[in-house]
């Protein structure tokens, strides 16, 4: 069974910074690129990131550019997301996402609030 577990979200203030971890299971970690995307309240998905199977290439969306950096640990099957400088409008529910051969596989989010 395709399990995605984040962790890491929480309450801090504009200009601070927090790192996501999803912890994988159930499938060939290594062997498939992984994304983080988010949701606002009220809004729609917003890809925020990817990254390639080894770590090789990574992306992001423009407004994350500089501020959030991407990582894996095949290792340890997990995947992270350092952000900084975080801005209020930062604050949505983010999302481990994999697309598997299988299927589009997600975790059940993990809460980011930027507020003071």
């Amino acid at each position: 069974e395709v399990q995605l577990v984040e962790s890491g979200g929480g309450l801090v203030q504009p200009g601070g910074s927090l790192r996501l971890s999803c912890a994988a299971s159930g499938f060939t970690f290594d062997d498939y690129a992984m994304s983080w995307v988010r949701q606002a309240p009220g809004k729609g998905l917003e890809w925020v990131s990817s990254i390639t199977w080894n770590g090789g290439a990574t992306y992001y969306a423009e407004s994350m550019k500089g501020r959030f950096t991407i990582s894996r640990d095949n290792a340890k099957n997990t995947l992270y997301l350092q952000m900084n400088s975080l801005k209020p409008e930062d604050t949505a529910v983010y999302y481990c996402n994999a697309v598997l051969y299988v299927g589009n596989y997600w975790g059940q989010g993990t809460q980011v609030t930027v507020s003071s």
